[in-house]
């Protein structure tokens, strides 16, 4: 019982060390289930208007991105500087070793482009993507789709890959805070095509790897969005 008691203690939990993990550790079920419940996909408060857009289903998307990037990107940023008193690049908002990244990277967006086209033929991605039917309706139309969704993937990469992982790496060290991120990161792609989801565990660990080598979230983001990038692409042309 004594060993119970001392293991739940408060004491200390939200000072000194122990501060920023715990911050972390609660701050992640919340932002996301807020995310996931009111910003990815599924939600938005917009009505039958549009404004400027040509659809409220284009609305609806950029919602999603800009939520994405802003929900998840610049608060998880916020907090970095106004509440963990830390530079950005200690959590990947840096160059890094950028001879490393851009190796990295040459083998990683090949990679990312075969997959994409891949899964284009699976009936459940051509179910749920692109996002925005009209991407596919014209060259400008998905040029200005995949310039926007940029802004979800860094959202998504500056949280789970920069926010969680690097915070995470001084408490738990450098493999159980990759693994902390991308059971995180698998758990939020609940309810998209499987292959998608078991795709996450791997690109968690891989991502998670790279962005660690490299000192740099950069890198990554440009994967996972040519990754995006190409299966929509490969569904249009299909």
């Amino acid at each position: 019982m004594r060993r119970f008691e001392t293991s739940i203690s408060l004491k200390g939990l939200l000072s000194g060390e122990n501060l920023k993990p715990t911050l972390i550790l609660l701050w992640a079920p919340l932002v996301l289930t807020t995310w996931r419940y009111y910003a990815a996909g599924g939600f938005f408060p917009g009505g039958a208007g549009s404004g400027a857009l040509a659809s409220p289903a284009q609305a609806a998307e950029l919602y999603a991105f800009l939520s994405s990037f802003v929900l998840l990107g610049l608060v998880s940023l916020a907090i970095v500087r106004l509440v963990f008193r830390e530079p950005l690049a200690a959590f990947g908002l840096a160059l890094g070793d950028w001879r490393f990244g851009l190796k990295a990277l040459a083998v990683m967006a090949p990679v990312m482009a075969v997959l994409g086209a891949l899964a284009s033929r699976a009936p459940e991605f051509v179910a749920q993507y692109p996002l925005y039917r009209g991407a596919c309706a014209s060259a400008p139309a998905f040029l200005a789709h995949a310039a926007a969704y940029l802004a979800y993937y860094i959202g998504f990469e500056v949280f789970f890959r920069g926010f969680v992982q690097f915070g995470l790496r001084e408490s738990l060290g450098d493999w159980y805070a990759i693994l902390v991120q991308t059971a995180l990161s698998c758990l939020v792609h609940i309810g998209k095509p499987s292959g998608e989801i078991y795709g996450a565990v791997v690109g968690g660990l891989v991502f998670g790897i790279v962005a660690f080598r490299s000192r740099s979230l950069l890198y990554v983001i440009v994967a996972h969005w040519v990754l995006g990038v190409a299966l929509d692409l490969f569904i249009c042309l299909g």
